[in-house]
C-alpha cells in the first residue's frame, strides 16, 4: 500500500489500482464494514451503504462502533443511488471485494459511476487474504488518511491471541460456524474461505468443517446434518440477513457466541472476537 503526504494524497488499493486526489480527502462515503473499521481507526466516515443482502437500514451487527444517527445512510445493494453519494459531498469512496475486484455492495454501472467522479479504494477481505493482511491493509488506509488506532491496540491484539492459543490443547472443543439459514436449513462455514477462521486454525483452535459439497464459503445443509458434527461451542451469524436460531436444532450444552463474518477489521474488533473465544473455551 502506498501513502503520501496530505498535499498530494494516493492509496493503492488491493487491485493494484491508484486512488489519487488533490488533497486528503475528508468525506468518506463506505461500506458499512469498512466505515466500522475507519472509525475505530479514528476516522467518521461522511456516509455508509450496505450490501445486496441488508435491508432499509443499517445492520447494526456490521457496524461496529458506529454512530450512525450521526452518518447518512446511502442504502444497500441494488438501491444506492451513485448521484445521491455524490450530491452528499463524498470525495472518497472506500469498498471492500471478496476477490476479483468487484466492488462488494453496489451494482456494477454504479460503482463505475463513483469511480469516475471521485476516487475509489477497495480492499479486498476475501478468502485470499489473511486476517492479518486485511487489518494492516486498512491500518494503511486509514494512517493516508490521518487516522490511527489507540496507541496500545496491536499490543493488547497480540496478548488476546497469545491467550488464545495458550489454552489451546488435546481437549478442546471443536468450533462450528454457521448462519441460520431458516427453520430447516443452515449454512456451515468452511473454515479456510473466512480470514477470522484461519485466523483461529492458525492458533491451534478446533474448527468443525462441513461436508464437502455446497457453495466455495458455505455449505447448506440440513439442521440435523449440522448437529451430526456434535459441536460444542457453534459461532452463530448474527447479522440482519440470518435467520434466528433454535439451539435446541444442534443438541444440549451448547455454547453459542455472536459472529459477525464482516468484523470490522481493526486490531481493536479483532482483540474481541479472539477474546470471545477464549472466554468460551474456559467457560
Amino acid at each position: 500500500m502506498t501513502q503520501t503526504p496530505a498535499s498530494a494524497w494516493q492509496f493503492t488499493d488491493s487491485r493494484g489500482q491508484l486512488a489519487s486526489a488533490a488533497v486528503r480527502p475528508t468525506r468518506i462515503a463506505a461500506y458499512i464494514q469498512a466505515g466500522a473499521t475507519l472509525w475505530d481507526h479514528g476516522l467518521c466516515p461522511l456516509g455508509i451503504f450496505g450490501s445486496h443482502h441488508d435491508g432499509a437500514a443499517p445492520d447494526r451487527a456490521k457496524s461496529g462502533r458506529l454512530p450512525l444517527d450521526r452518518l447518512a445512510h446511502y442504502g444497500a445493494g441494488a438501491s444506492v443511488d451513485p448521484d445521491e453519494v455524490l450530491a452528499s459531498g463524498a470525495d472518497l469512496l472506500v469498498a471492500v471485494s471478496y476477490g476479483g475486484g468487484a466492488v462488494y455492495g453496489l451494482e456494477p454501472d454504479a460503482a463505475k459511476h463513483l469511480e469516475e467522479q471521485i476516487p475509489v479504494v477497495v480492499i479486498d477481505v476475501g478468502q485470499g487474504r489473511s486476517l492479518s493482511e486485511v487489518r494492516e491493509n486498512f491500518a494503511a488506509l486509514a494512517a493516508s488518511l490521518g487516522g490511527a488506532e489507540p496507541p496500545d491496540a496491536d499490543h493488547r491484539l497480540a496478548d488476546a491471541q497469545a491467550k488464545l492459543k495458550s489454552l489451546v490443547g488435546p481437549g478442546t472443543p471443536a468450533i462450528l460456524a454457521l448462519s441460520p439459514a431458516s427453520a430447516d436449513e443452515a449454512h456451515l462455514a468452511r473454515p479456510h474461505a473466512w480470514p477470522d477462521l484461519r485466523a483461529l486454525t492458525a492458533l491451534g483452535v478446533p474448527l468443525l468443517a462441513p461436508p464437502p459439497e455446497g457453495g466455495a464459503n458455505w455449505a447448506t445443509v440440513r439442521w440435523e446434518t449440522a448437529a451430526a458434527l456434535a459441536p460444542r461451542i457453534v459461532l452463530a451469524d448474527v447479522r440482519a440477513n440470518a435467520a434466528p436460531l433454535d439451539p435446541s436444532r444442534l443438541g444440549p450444552d451448547l455454547r453459542i457466541l455472536p459472529w459477525n463474518p464482516e468484523l470490522p477489521a481493526s486490531s481493536t474488533a479483532h482483540t474481541g472476537f479472539f477474546d470471545g473465544i477464549a472466554e468460551a473455551l474456559t467457560g
